[in-house]
């Protein structure tokens, strides 16, 4: 049972599979402090300096100043959190469409090599020559 696991846990698929889910935790901390740290700023500054992540409506209890005295008094929906997690998915959905255009792009001209003619459609190509001939 133990060989039977190492050979599952060592095949191609999930080292593969390991790899993209680690570069895809990375990838994800980037696109987070992109979008916290350089986008969220110029929305925030060309939208009059609203901080997002402070947005609200209080449902009940008396009225807060911040996101987290609504919370303690009460419902509260935090409508700026969920503005934030959009933008930030929208630039994650964006990138990955660049990402698979460029590499769609790398194939097309791959496929486009023309491949060098096998010995057989070589041969094939001159005995068909050879009975135009005649």
């Amino acid at each position: 049972m133990l060989k039977e696991f190492k050979e599952f846990a060592l095949k191609g698929n999930m080292v593969d599979l390991a790899i993209g889910v680690i570069i895809g935790g990375a990838f994800g901390r980037l696109v987070e402090s992109i979008v916290a740290d350089l986008f969220m700023p110029i929305i925030g500054l060309l939208t009059g300096g609203i901080d997002f992540s402070n947005l609200y409506f209080q449902l009940s209890g008396a009225p807060a100043p911040t996101l987290t005295a609504a919370r303690e008094a009460g419902a509260t929906i935090a409508y700026g959190n969920f503005i934030t997690l959009l933008i930030n998915f929208l630039i994650i959905a964006w990138v990955l469409f660049m990402v698979v255009k460029a590499m769609n792009r790398f194939k097309k001209k791959e496929a486009a090599a023309d491949p060098a003619p096998k010995k057989e459609e070589i041969l094939l190509t001159e005995i068909r020559d050879l009975l135009a001939k005649r």
